[in-house]
């Protein structure tokens, strides 16, 4: 087999070639966080504030849910608190990075682009026709990751949140970049926990992982699981069962993509 240039390269022009990748893959978030900037009114209004409003899409399959078991825990009209900006540069601040963020989201299959162009050369044929569809498919399983964020595990927690209350005397009275983090964390933590089974994919190429490992370690990951869950929802126990099941469904996918490649590896 030939020798492929990037296997030649020192490791200064790596940096520099990973230097050009990292700047464009910058560009590309900042030109998207741009646009996000100036569509103001649809990423606040309709976006960012949409699980504050009792009409929200969620809340009414969730209202259906409870109605059909007898409850009406997520029947309500309005949630009882507000949205203040507290500090004099709150507002600018929560608009330029909601706008970045959303940049980065809506420019991830081109950052992944950008990632696999530097790794790609210095694999070989072999190699890359394994990894086909690596874009695609990571680029999918993220933006399901932020679509279940935002539709579930964001509108559970700011119900639970919104709701609870130590005192009569106490009026909740959120922050605007306090209510944005959650909104925030919400939705990349699950961005990112959708990628297990690409991540799984890749430990089981390079023989850090195997399919009896996995097997062997459910109950691990079922705590593992568990607390994740508890990070990025409210701690009442429907949230968290909620959240749990397709992440436990994730690692029961990932231990079959293990499965799969683990046989080729050994093939």
């Amino acid at each position: 087999m030939m020798s492929n240039p990037s296997r030649d390269m020192s490791f200064l022009d790596h940096l520099e070639e990973l230097r050009w990748h990292i700047i464009r893959s910058t560009i590309s978030v900042l030109i998207v966080a741009v646009v996000a900037f100036l569509a103001k009114d649809i990423i606040f209004d309709q976006i960012i504030f949409g699980p504050k409003k009792g009409d929200f899409i969620s809340y009414q399959v969730f209202c259906s849910i409870s109605q059909s078991i007898g409850g009406d825990a997520f029947c309500f009209e309005e949630l009882p608190f507000r949205v203040q900006s507290r500090t004099v540069s709150g507002q600018f601040s929560a608009h330029l990075w909601t706008s970045i963020l959303a940049g980065f989201i809506l420019a991830f299959p081109y950052v992944v682009y950008e990632f696999w162009k530097f790794i790609s050369p210095g694999l070989y044929k072999k190699e890359k026709e394994g990894a086909r569809g690596f874009i695609f498919i990571s680029s999918t399983l993220f933006f399901i990751g932020v679509l279940f964020g935002y539709y579930v595990v964001t509108p559970l927690s700011i119900n639970f949140l919104g709701n609870y209350t130590i005192s009569s005397e106490v009026f909740n009275d959120f922050d605007l970049n306090s209510y944005i983090g959650l909104l925030r964390a919400s939705v990349l933590a699950s961005g990112l926990i959708f990628e297990l089974p690409i991540i799984i994919h890749y430990l089981t190429k390079v023989g850090l992982v195997t399919p009896d490992f996995l097997r062997r370690n459910r109950k691990f990951a079922l705590v593992i699981v568990l607390s994740l869950s508890a990070i990025i929802t409210p701690p009442d126990i429907a949230s968290q069962i909620i959240v749990s099941i397709p992440i436990l469904v994730l690692y029961e996918i990932s231990i079959i993509i293990s499965k799969i490649g683990y046989k080729k590896l050994n093939t």
